[in-house]
Parts: structure tokens; C-alpha cells; sequence
């Protein structure tokens, strides 16, 4: 293991909270289609009436991953107790593939085959509920590309075992892994080829899809990709506003902010492609590039009838777990 400078650490910690901020900042408008002179801001409301900055299901269940990684371990029979937890709580926003399988075990060391049952029973359902909560498994192990794939892909198919929803959280953890340790302030960085590069990592006779996917998103433009609760556009979505919303020259950071409206602007589930998107910036551009006017409210719970979390301890999470991760 090698030791990790504070940039690094600052990468890793803007991936959680970059996908926590855009998630707060979405949801205020998901299910809606904001139009060009709208101000898009922390206002809450949408159509579980959350506060403003407050947090939804997304960075809930990024939560029940980060908690155990922030222990120092990559226990995916813990992540499962804690989103088995999560919905035995009721949490009122929880999306109908990730309801159905947590609501058939009576265990969570049952999710692995309820999951895959699922995917037997319906064969297309392919949500984008594991790739909501993606961010936080890049810190599990920066250092290991093998070890994040195989970390994302079993987080995701503990609900969403689909080989597209499998293929999506492995190349954007893997992004995430990318921008964390090889990102600088003051050079570019290609997004498209940080995503590309994980390929190898997916399954083979998913490549040429994915490949083409990619390329799509690409061309854009970002608002195609409406609606987006299906993994492959939500994925889309999310890209296509990184790569089409320009890198401002004066102020490169900027370039989080911009996109975070962009993403939005996409329309229909605006808080889960802008905390997809938002885990990716952040590790690009790292926790001090996100604009302090959006990170002050940030806050939620980790599920009902628990304490309010804050962006001071989700920071704090974040950084214990990528630095546990090296010992």
C-alpha cells in the first residue's frame, strides 16, 4: 500500500460528497423537466417534499456502503444488513426494483440469490438503483482496479444483478478510481477514456455494447437521454452532460457546477443522474471545488428514525475509509 497525499484524499472524500450534493440538488426537481431560465438550486420540495439539501434514497444506500467501509473492510454481507436495515426502517422513497427484492428475504445474507432471482423472474428489469449508489466503492481499494470491480459489481447485484446494471457500476466505479488517483487541478482530464478504460473489467460479450453506449453519450446531446431510469441511460445521461458542458478556461473547477445543471436539466429523475454524475466530478475536481453554497444544507438521514447526518461527518466517513483501505 502506498501512503496518500491530501489532494488524493480530497479526490476520494469530493467522489462521496460530490455524489451527495448532486443527489440534494436534484431532488427538488425529479420527475420534471426544469426549462433553460430556471435557477437551479437547493430548494427541496419534489415529490417527497424533502428539505432543502437534503439527501434522498441515493446517498442513503451510499451510506450503507460507506458505513462499512469506513470500518475498514469490503464486507458485502454487511452492506447487505445495513440496506436490509435501511428498508425494514420504511423509507418513503425507494425505488420499485430495489423494493420488490429487499421486501422478498427475510435475512440480508439472503440478497445475493433474492437478487438474482429477481433478474430470472424479469429478465429486462434493469433500474438504476445500483448505480445511484456506486461512489463510494472506489474507496474500498484506489489501488486495485480488480478489487473495485469486483466490489462493484457485488454491491450492485445484491438488487440490480442485471449484466448492464453489473457492466454500468463497474466502468463508473472504475472512472471514479481513475479520476481519484490520476486527476490533476491544473491539466485535463479525459472522462470519456477514464470510463473506456474500464472495459476489460466487463463482461466480453458486453463490451461492443457498452463501447457503443459510450459513443452515444458522447455525441450526445445530454437531453437524448430523457427518461433515465433505466441503468444504460441514467449512465448516459450523467456522461453526457460531464463531456458536453465545456471546462471553463478561467475557473477549470467550475466545471462541477456546470455540469451538475446540466445533468439536471436532463429532466425526469434529476437527483439520481446528478448524483451518478456527481460521484465522477468529484473525484475529478475534489472536495474543495464543490461550490460552498450547495455543500452547507447538505444533509439527511441514514434511514428513518435515525439522527440526522451532516456533510461534516459524511466527509469524515468518507476520509476514514479511503485511508483505512490502505492499511
Amino acid at each position: 500500500m502506498t501512503d496518500l497525499d491530501e489532494a488524493t484524499i480530497e479526490r476520494a472524500v469530493g467522489a462521496v460528497v460530490g455524489s451527495a450534493v448532486g443527489d440534494a440538488l436534484g431532488a427538488g426537481y425529479e420527475f420534471s423537466n426544469p426549462g433553460p431560465d430556471l435557477k437551479i438550486a437547493m430548494i427541496g420540495g419534489g415529490p417527497f417534499n424533502w428539505d432543502p439539501g437534503e439527501w434522498t434514497d441515493d446517498t442513503q444506500m451510499a451510506l450503507a456502503v460507506l458505513d462499512v467501509l469506513a470500518t475498514g473492510d469490503a464486507d458485502v454481507q454487511a452492506i447487505a444488513a445495513n440496506f436490509f436495515a435501511w428498508y425494514a426502517s420504511g423509507p418513503p422513497d425507494i425505488g420499485r426494483q430495489t423494493r420488490s427484492v429487499l421486501r422478498s428475504v427475510d435475512e440480508p445474507d439472503e440478497l445475493e440469490v433474492a437478487g438474482v432471482a429477481y433478474l430470472d423472474a424479469h429478465p429486462g428489469a434493469a433500474g438504476n438503483g445500483g448505480l445511484m449508489r456506486t461512489a463510494p466503492v472506489a474507496l474500498a481499494a484506489i489501488d486495485d482496479r480488480v478489487e473495485v470491480a469486483r466490489l462493484a459489481a457485488a454491491v450492485t447485484s445484491l438488487t440490480h444483478a442485471h449484466p448492464d446494471s453489473v457492466a454500468a457500476c463497474v466502468l463508473w466505479s472504475l472512472a471514479i478510481q481513475e479520476a481519484i488517483t490520476n486527476a490533476r487541478p491544473d491539466e485535463p482530464f479525459d472522462f470519456e477514456a477514464a470510463v473506456r478504460n474500464g472495459m476489460e473489467h466487463v463482461a466480453e460479450d458486453r463490451r461492443k455494447k457498452w463501447g457503443r453506449l459510450i459513443t452515444e453519450s458522447v455525441e450526445g446531446p445530454p437531453t437524448k437521454f430523457n427518461p433515465n431510469g433505466w441503468v444504460v441511460t441514467a449512465f448516459q445521461a450523467a456522461l453526457s452532460a460531464i463531456v458536453n458542458t465545456p471546462v471553463p478556461a478561467d475557473e477549470p473547477s467550475g466545471h462541477f457546477r456546470d455540469t451538475l445543471v446540466a445533468a439536471i436539466r436532463i429532466g425526469h429523475d434529476t437527483d439520481t443522474v446528478a448524483a451518478i454524475a456527481g460521484g465522477l466530478l468529484g473525484a475529478r475536481w475534489g472536495n474543495p471545488a464543490i461550490p460552498d453554497e450547495w455543500k452547507a444544507p447538505v444533509h439527511g438521514i441514514r434511514r428513518q428514525q435515525t439522527d440526522k447526518t451532516d456533510l461534516i461527518e459524511l466527509e469524515a466517513l468518507a476520509r476514514t475509509a479511503v485511508i483505512r483501505a490502505q492499511d
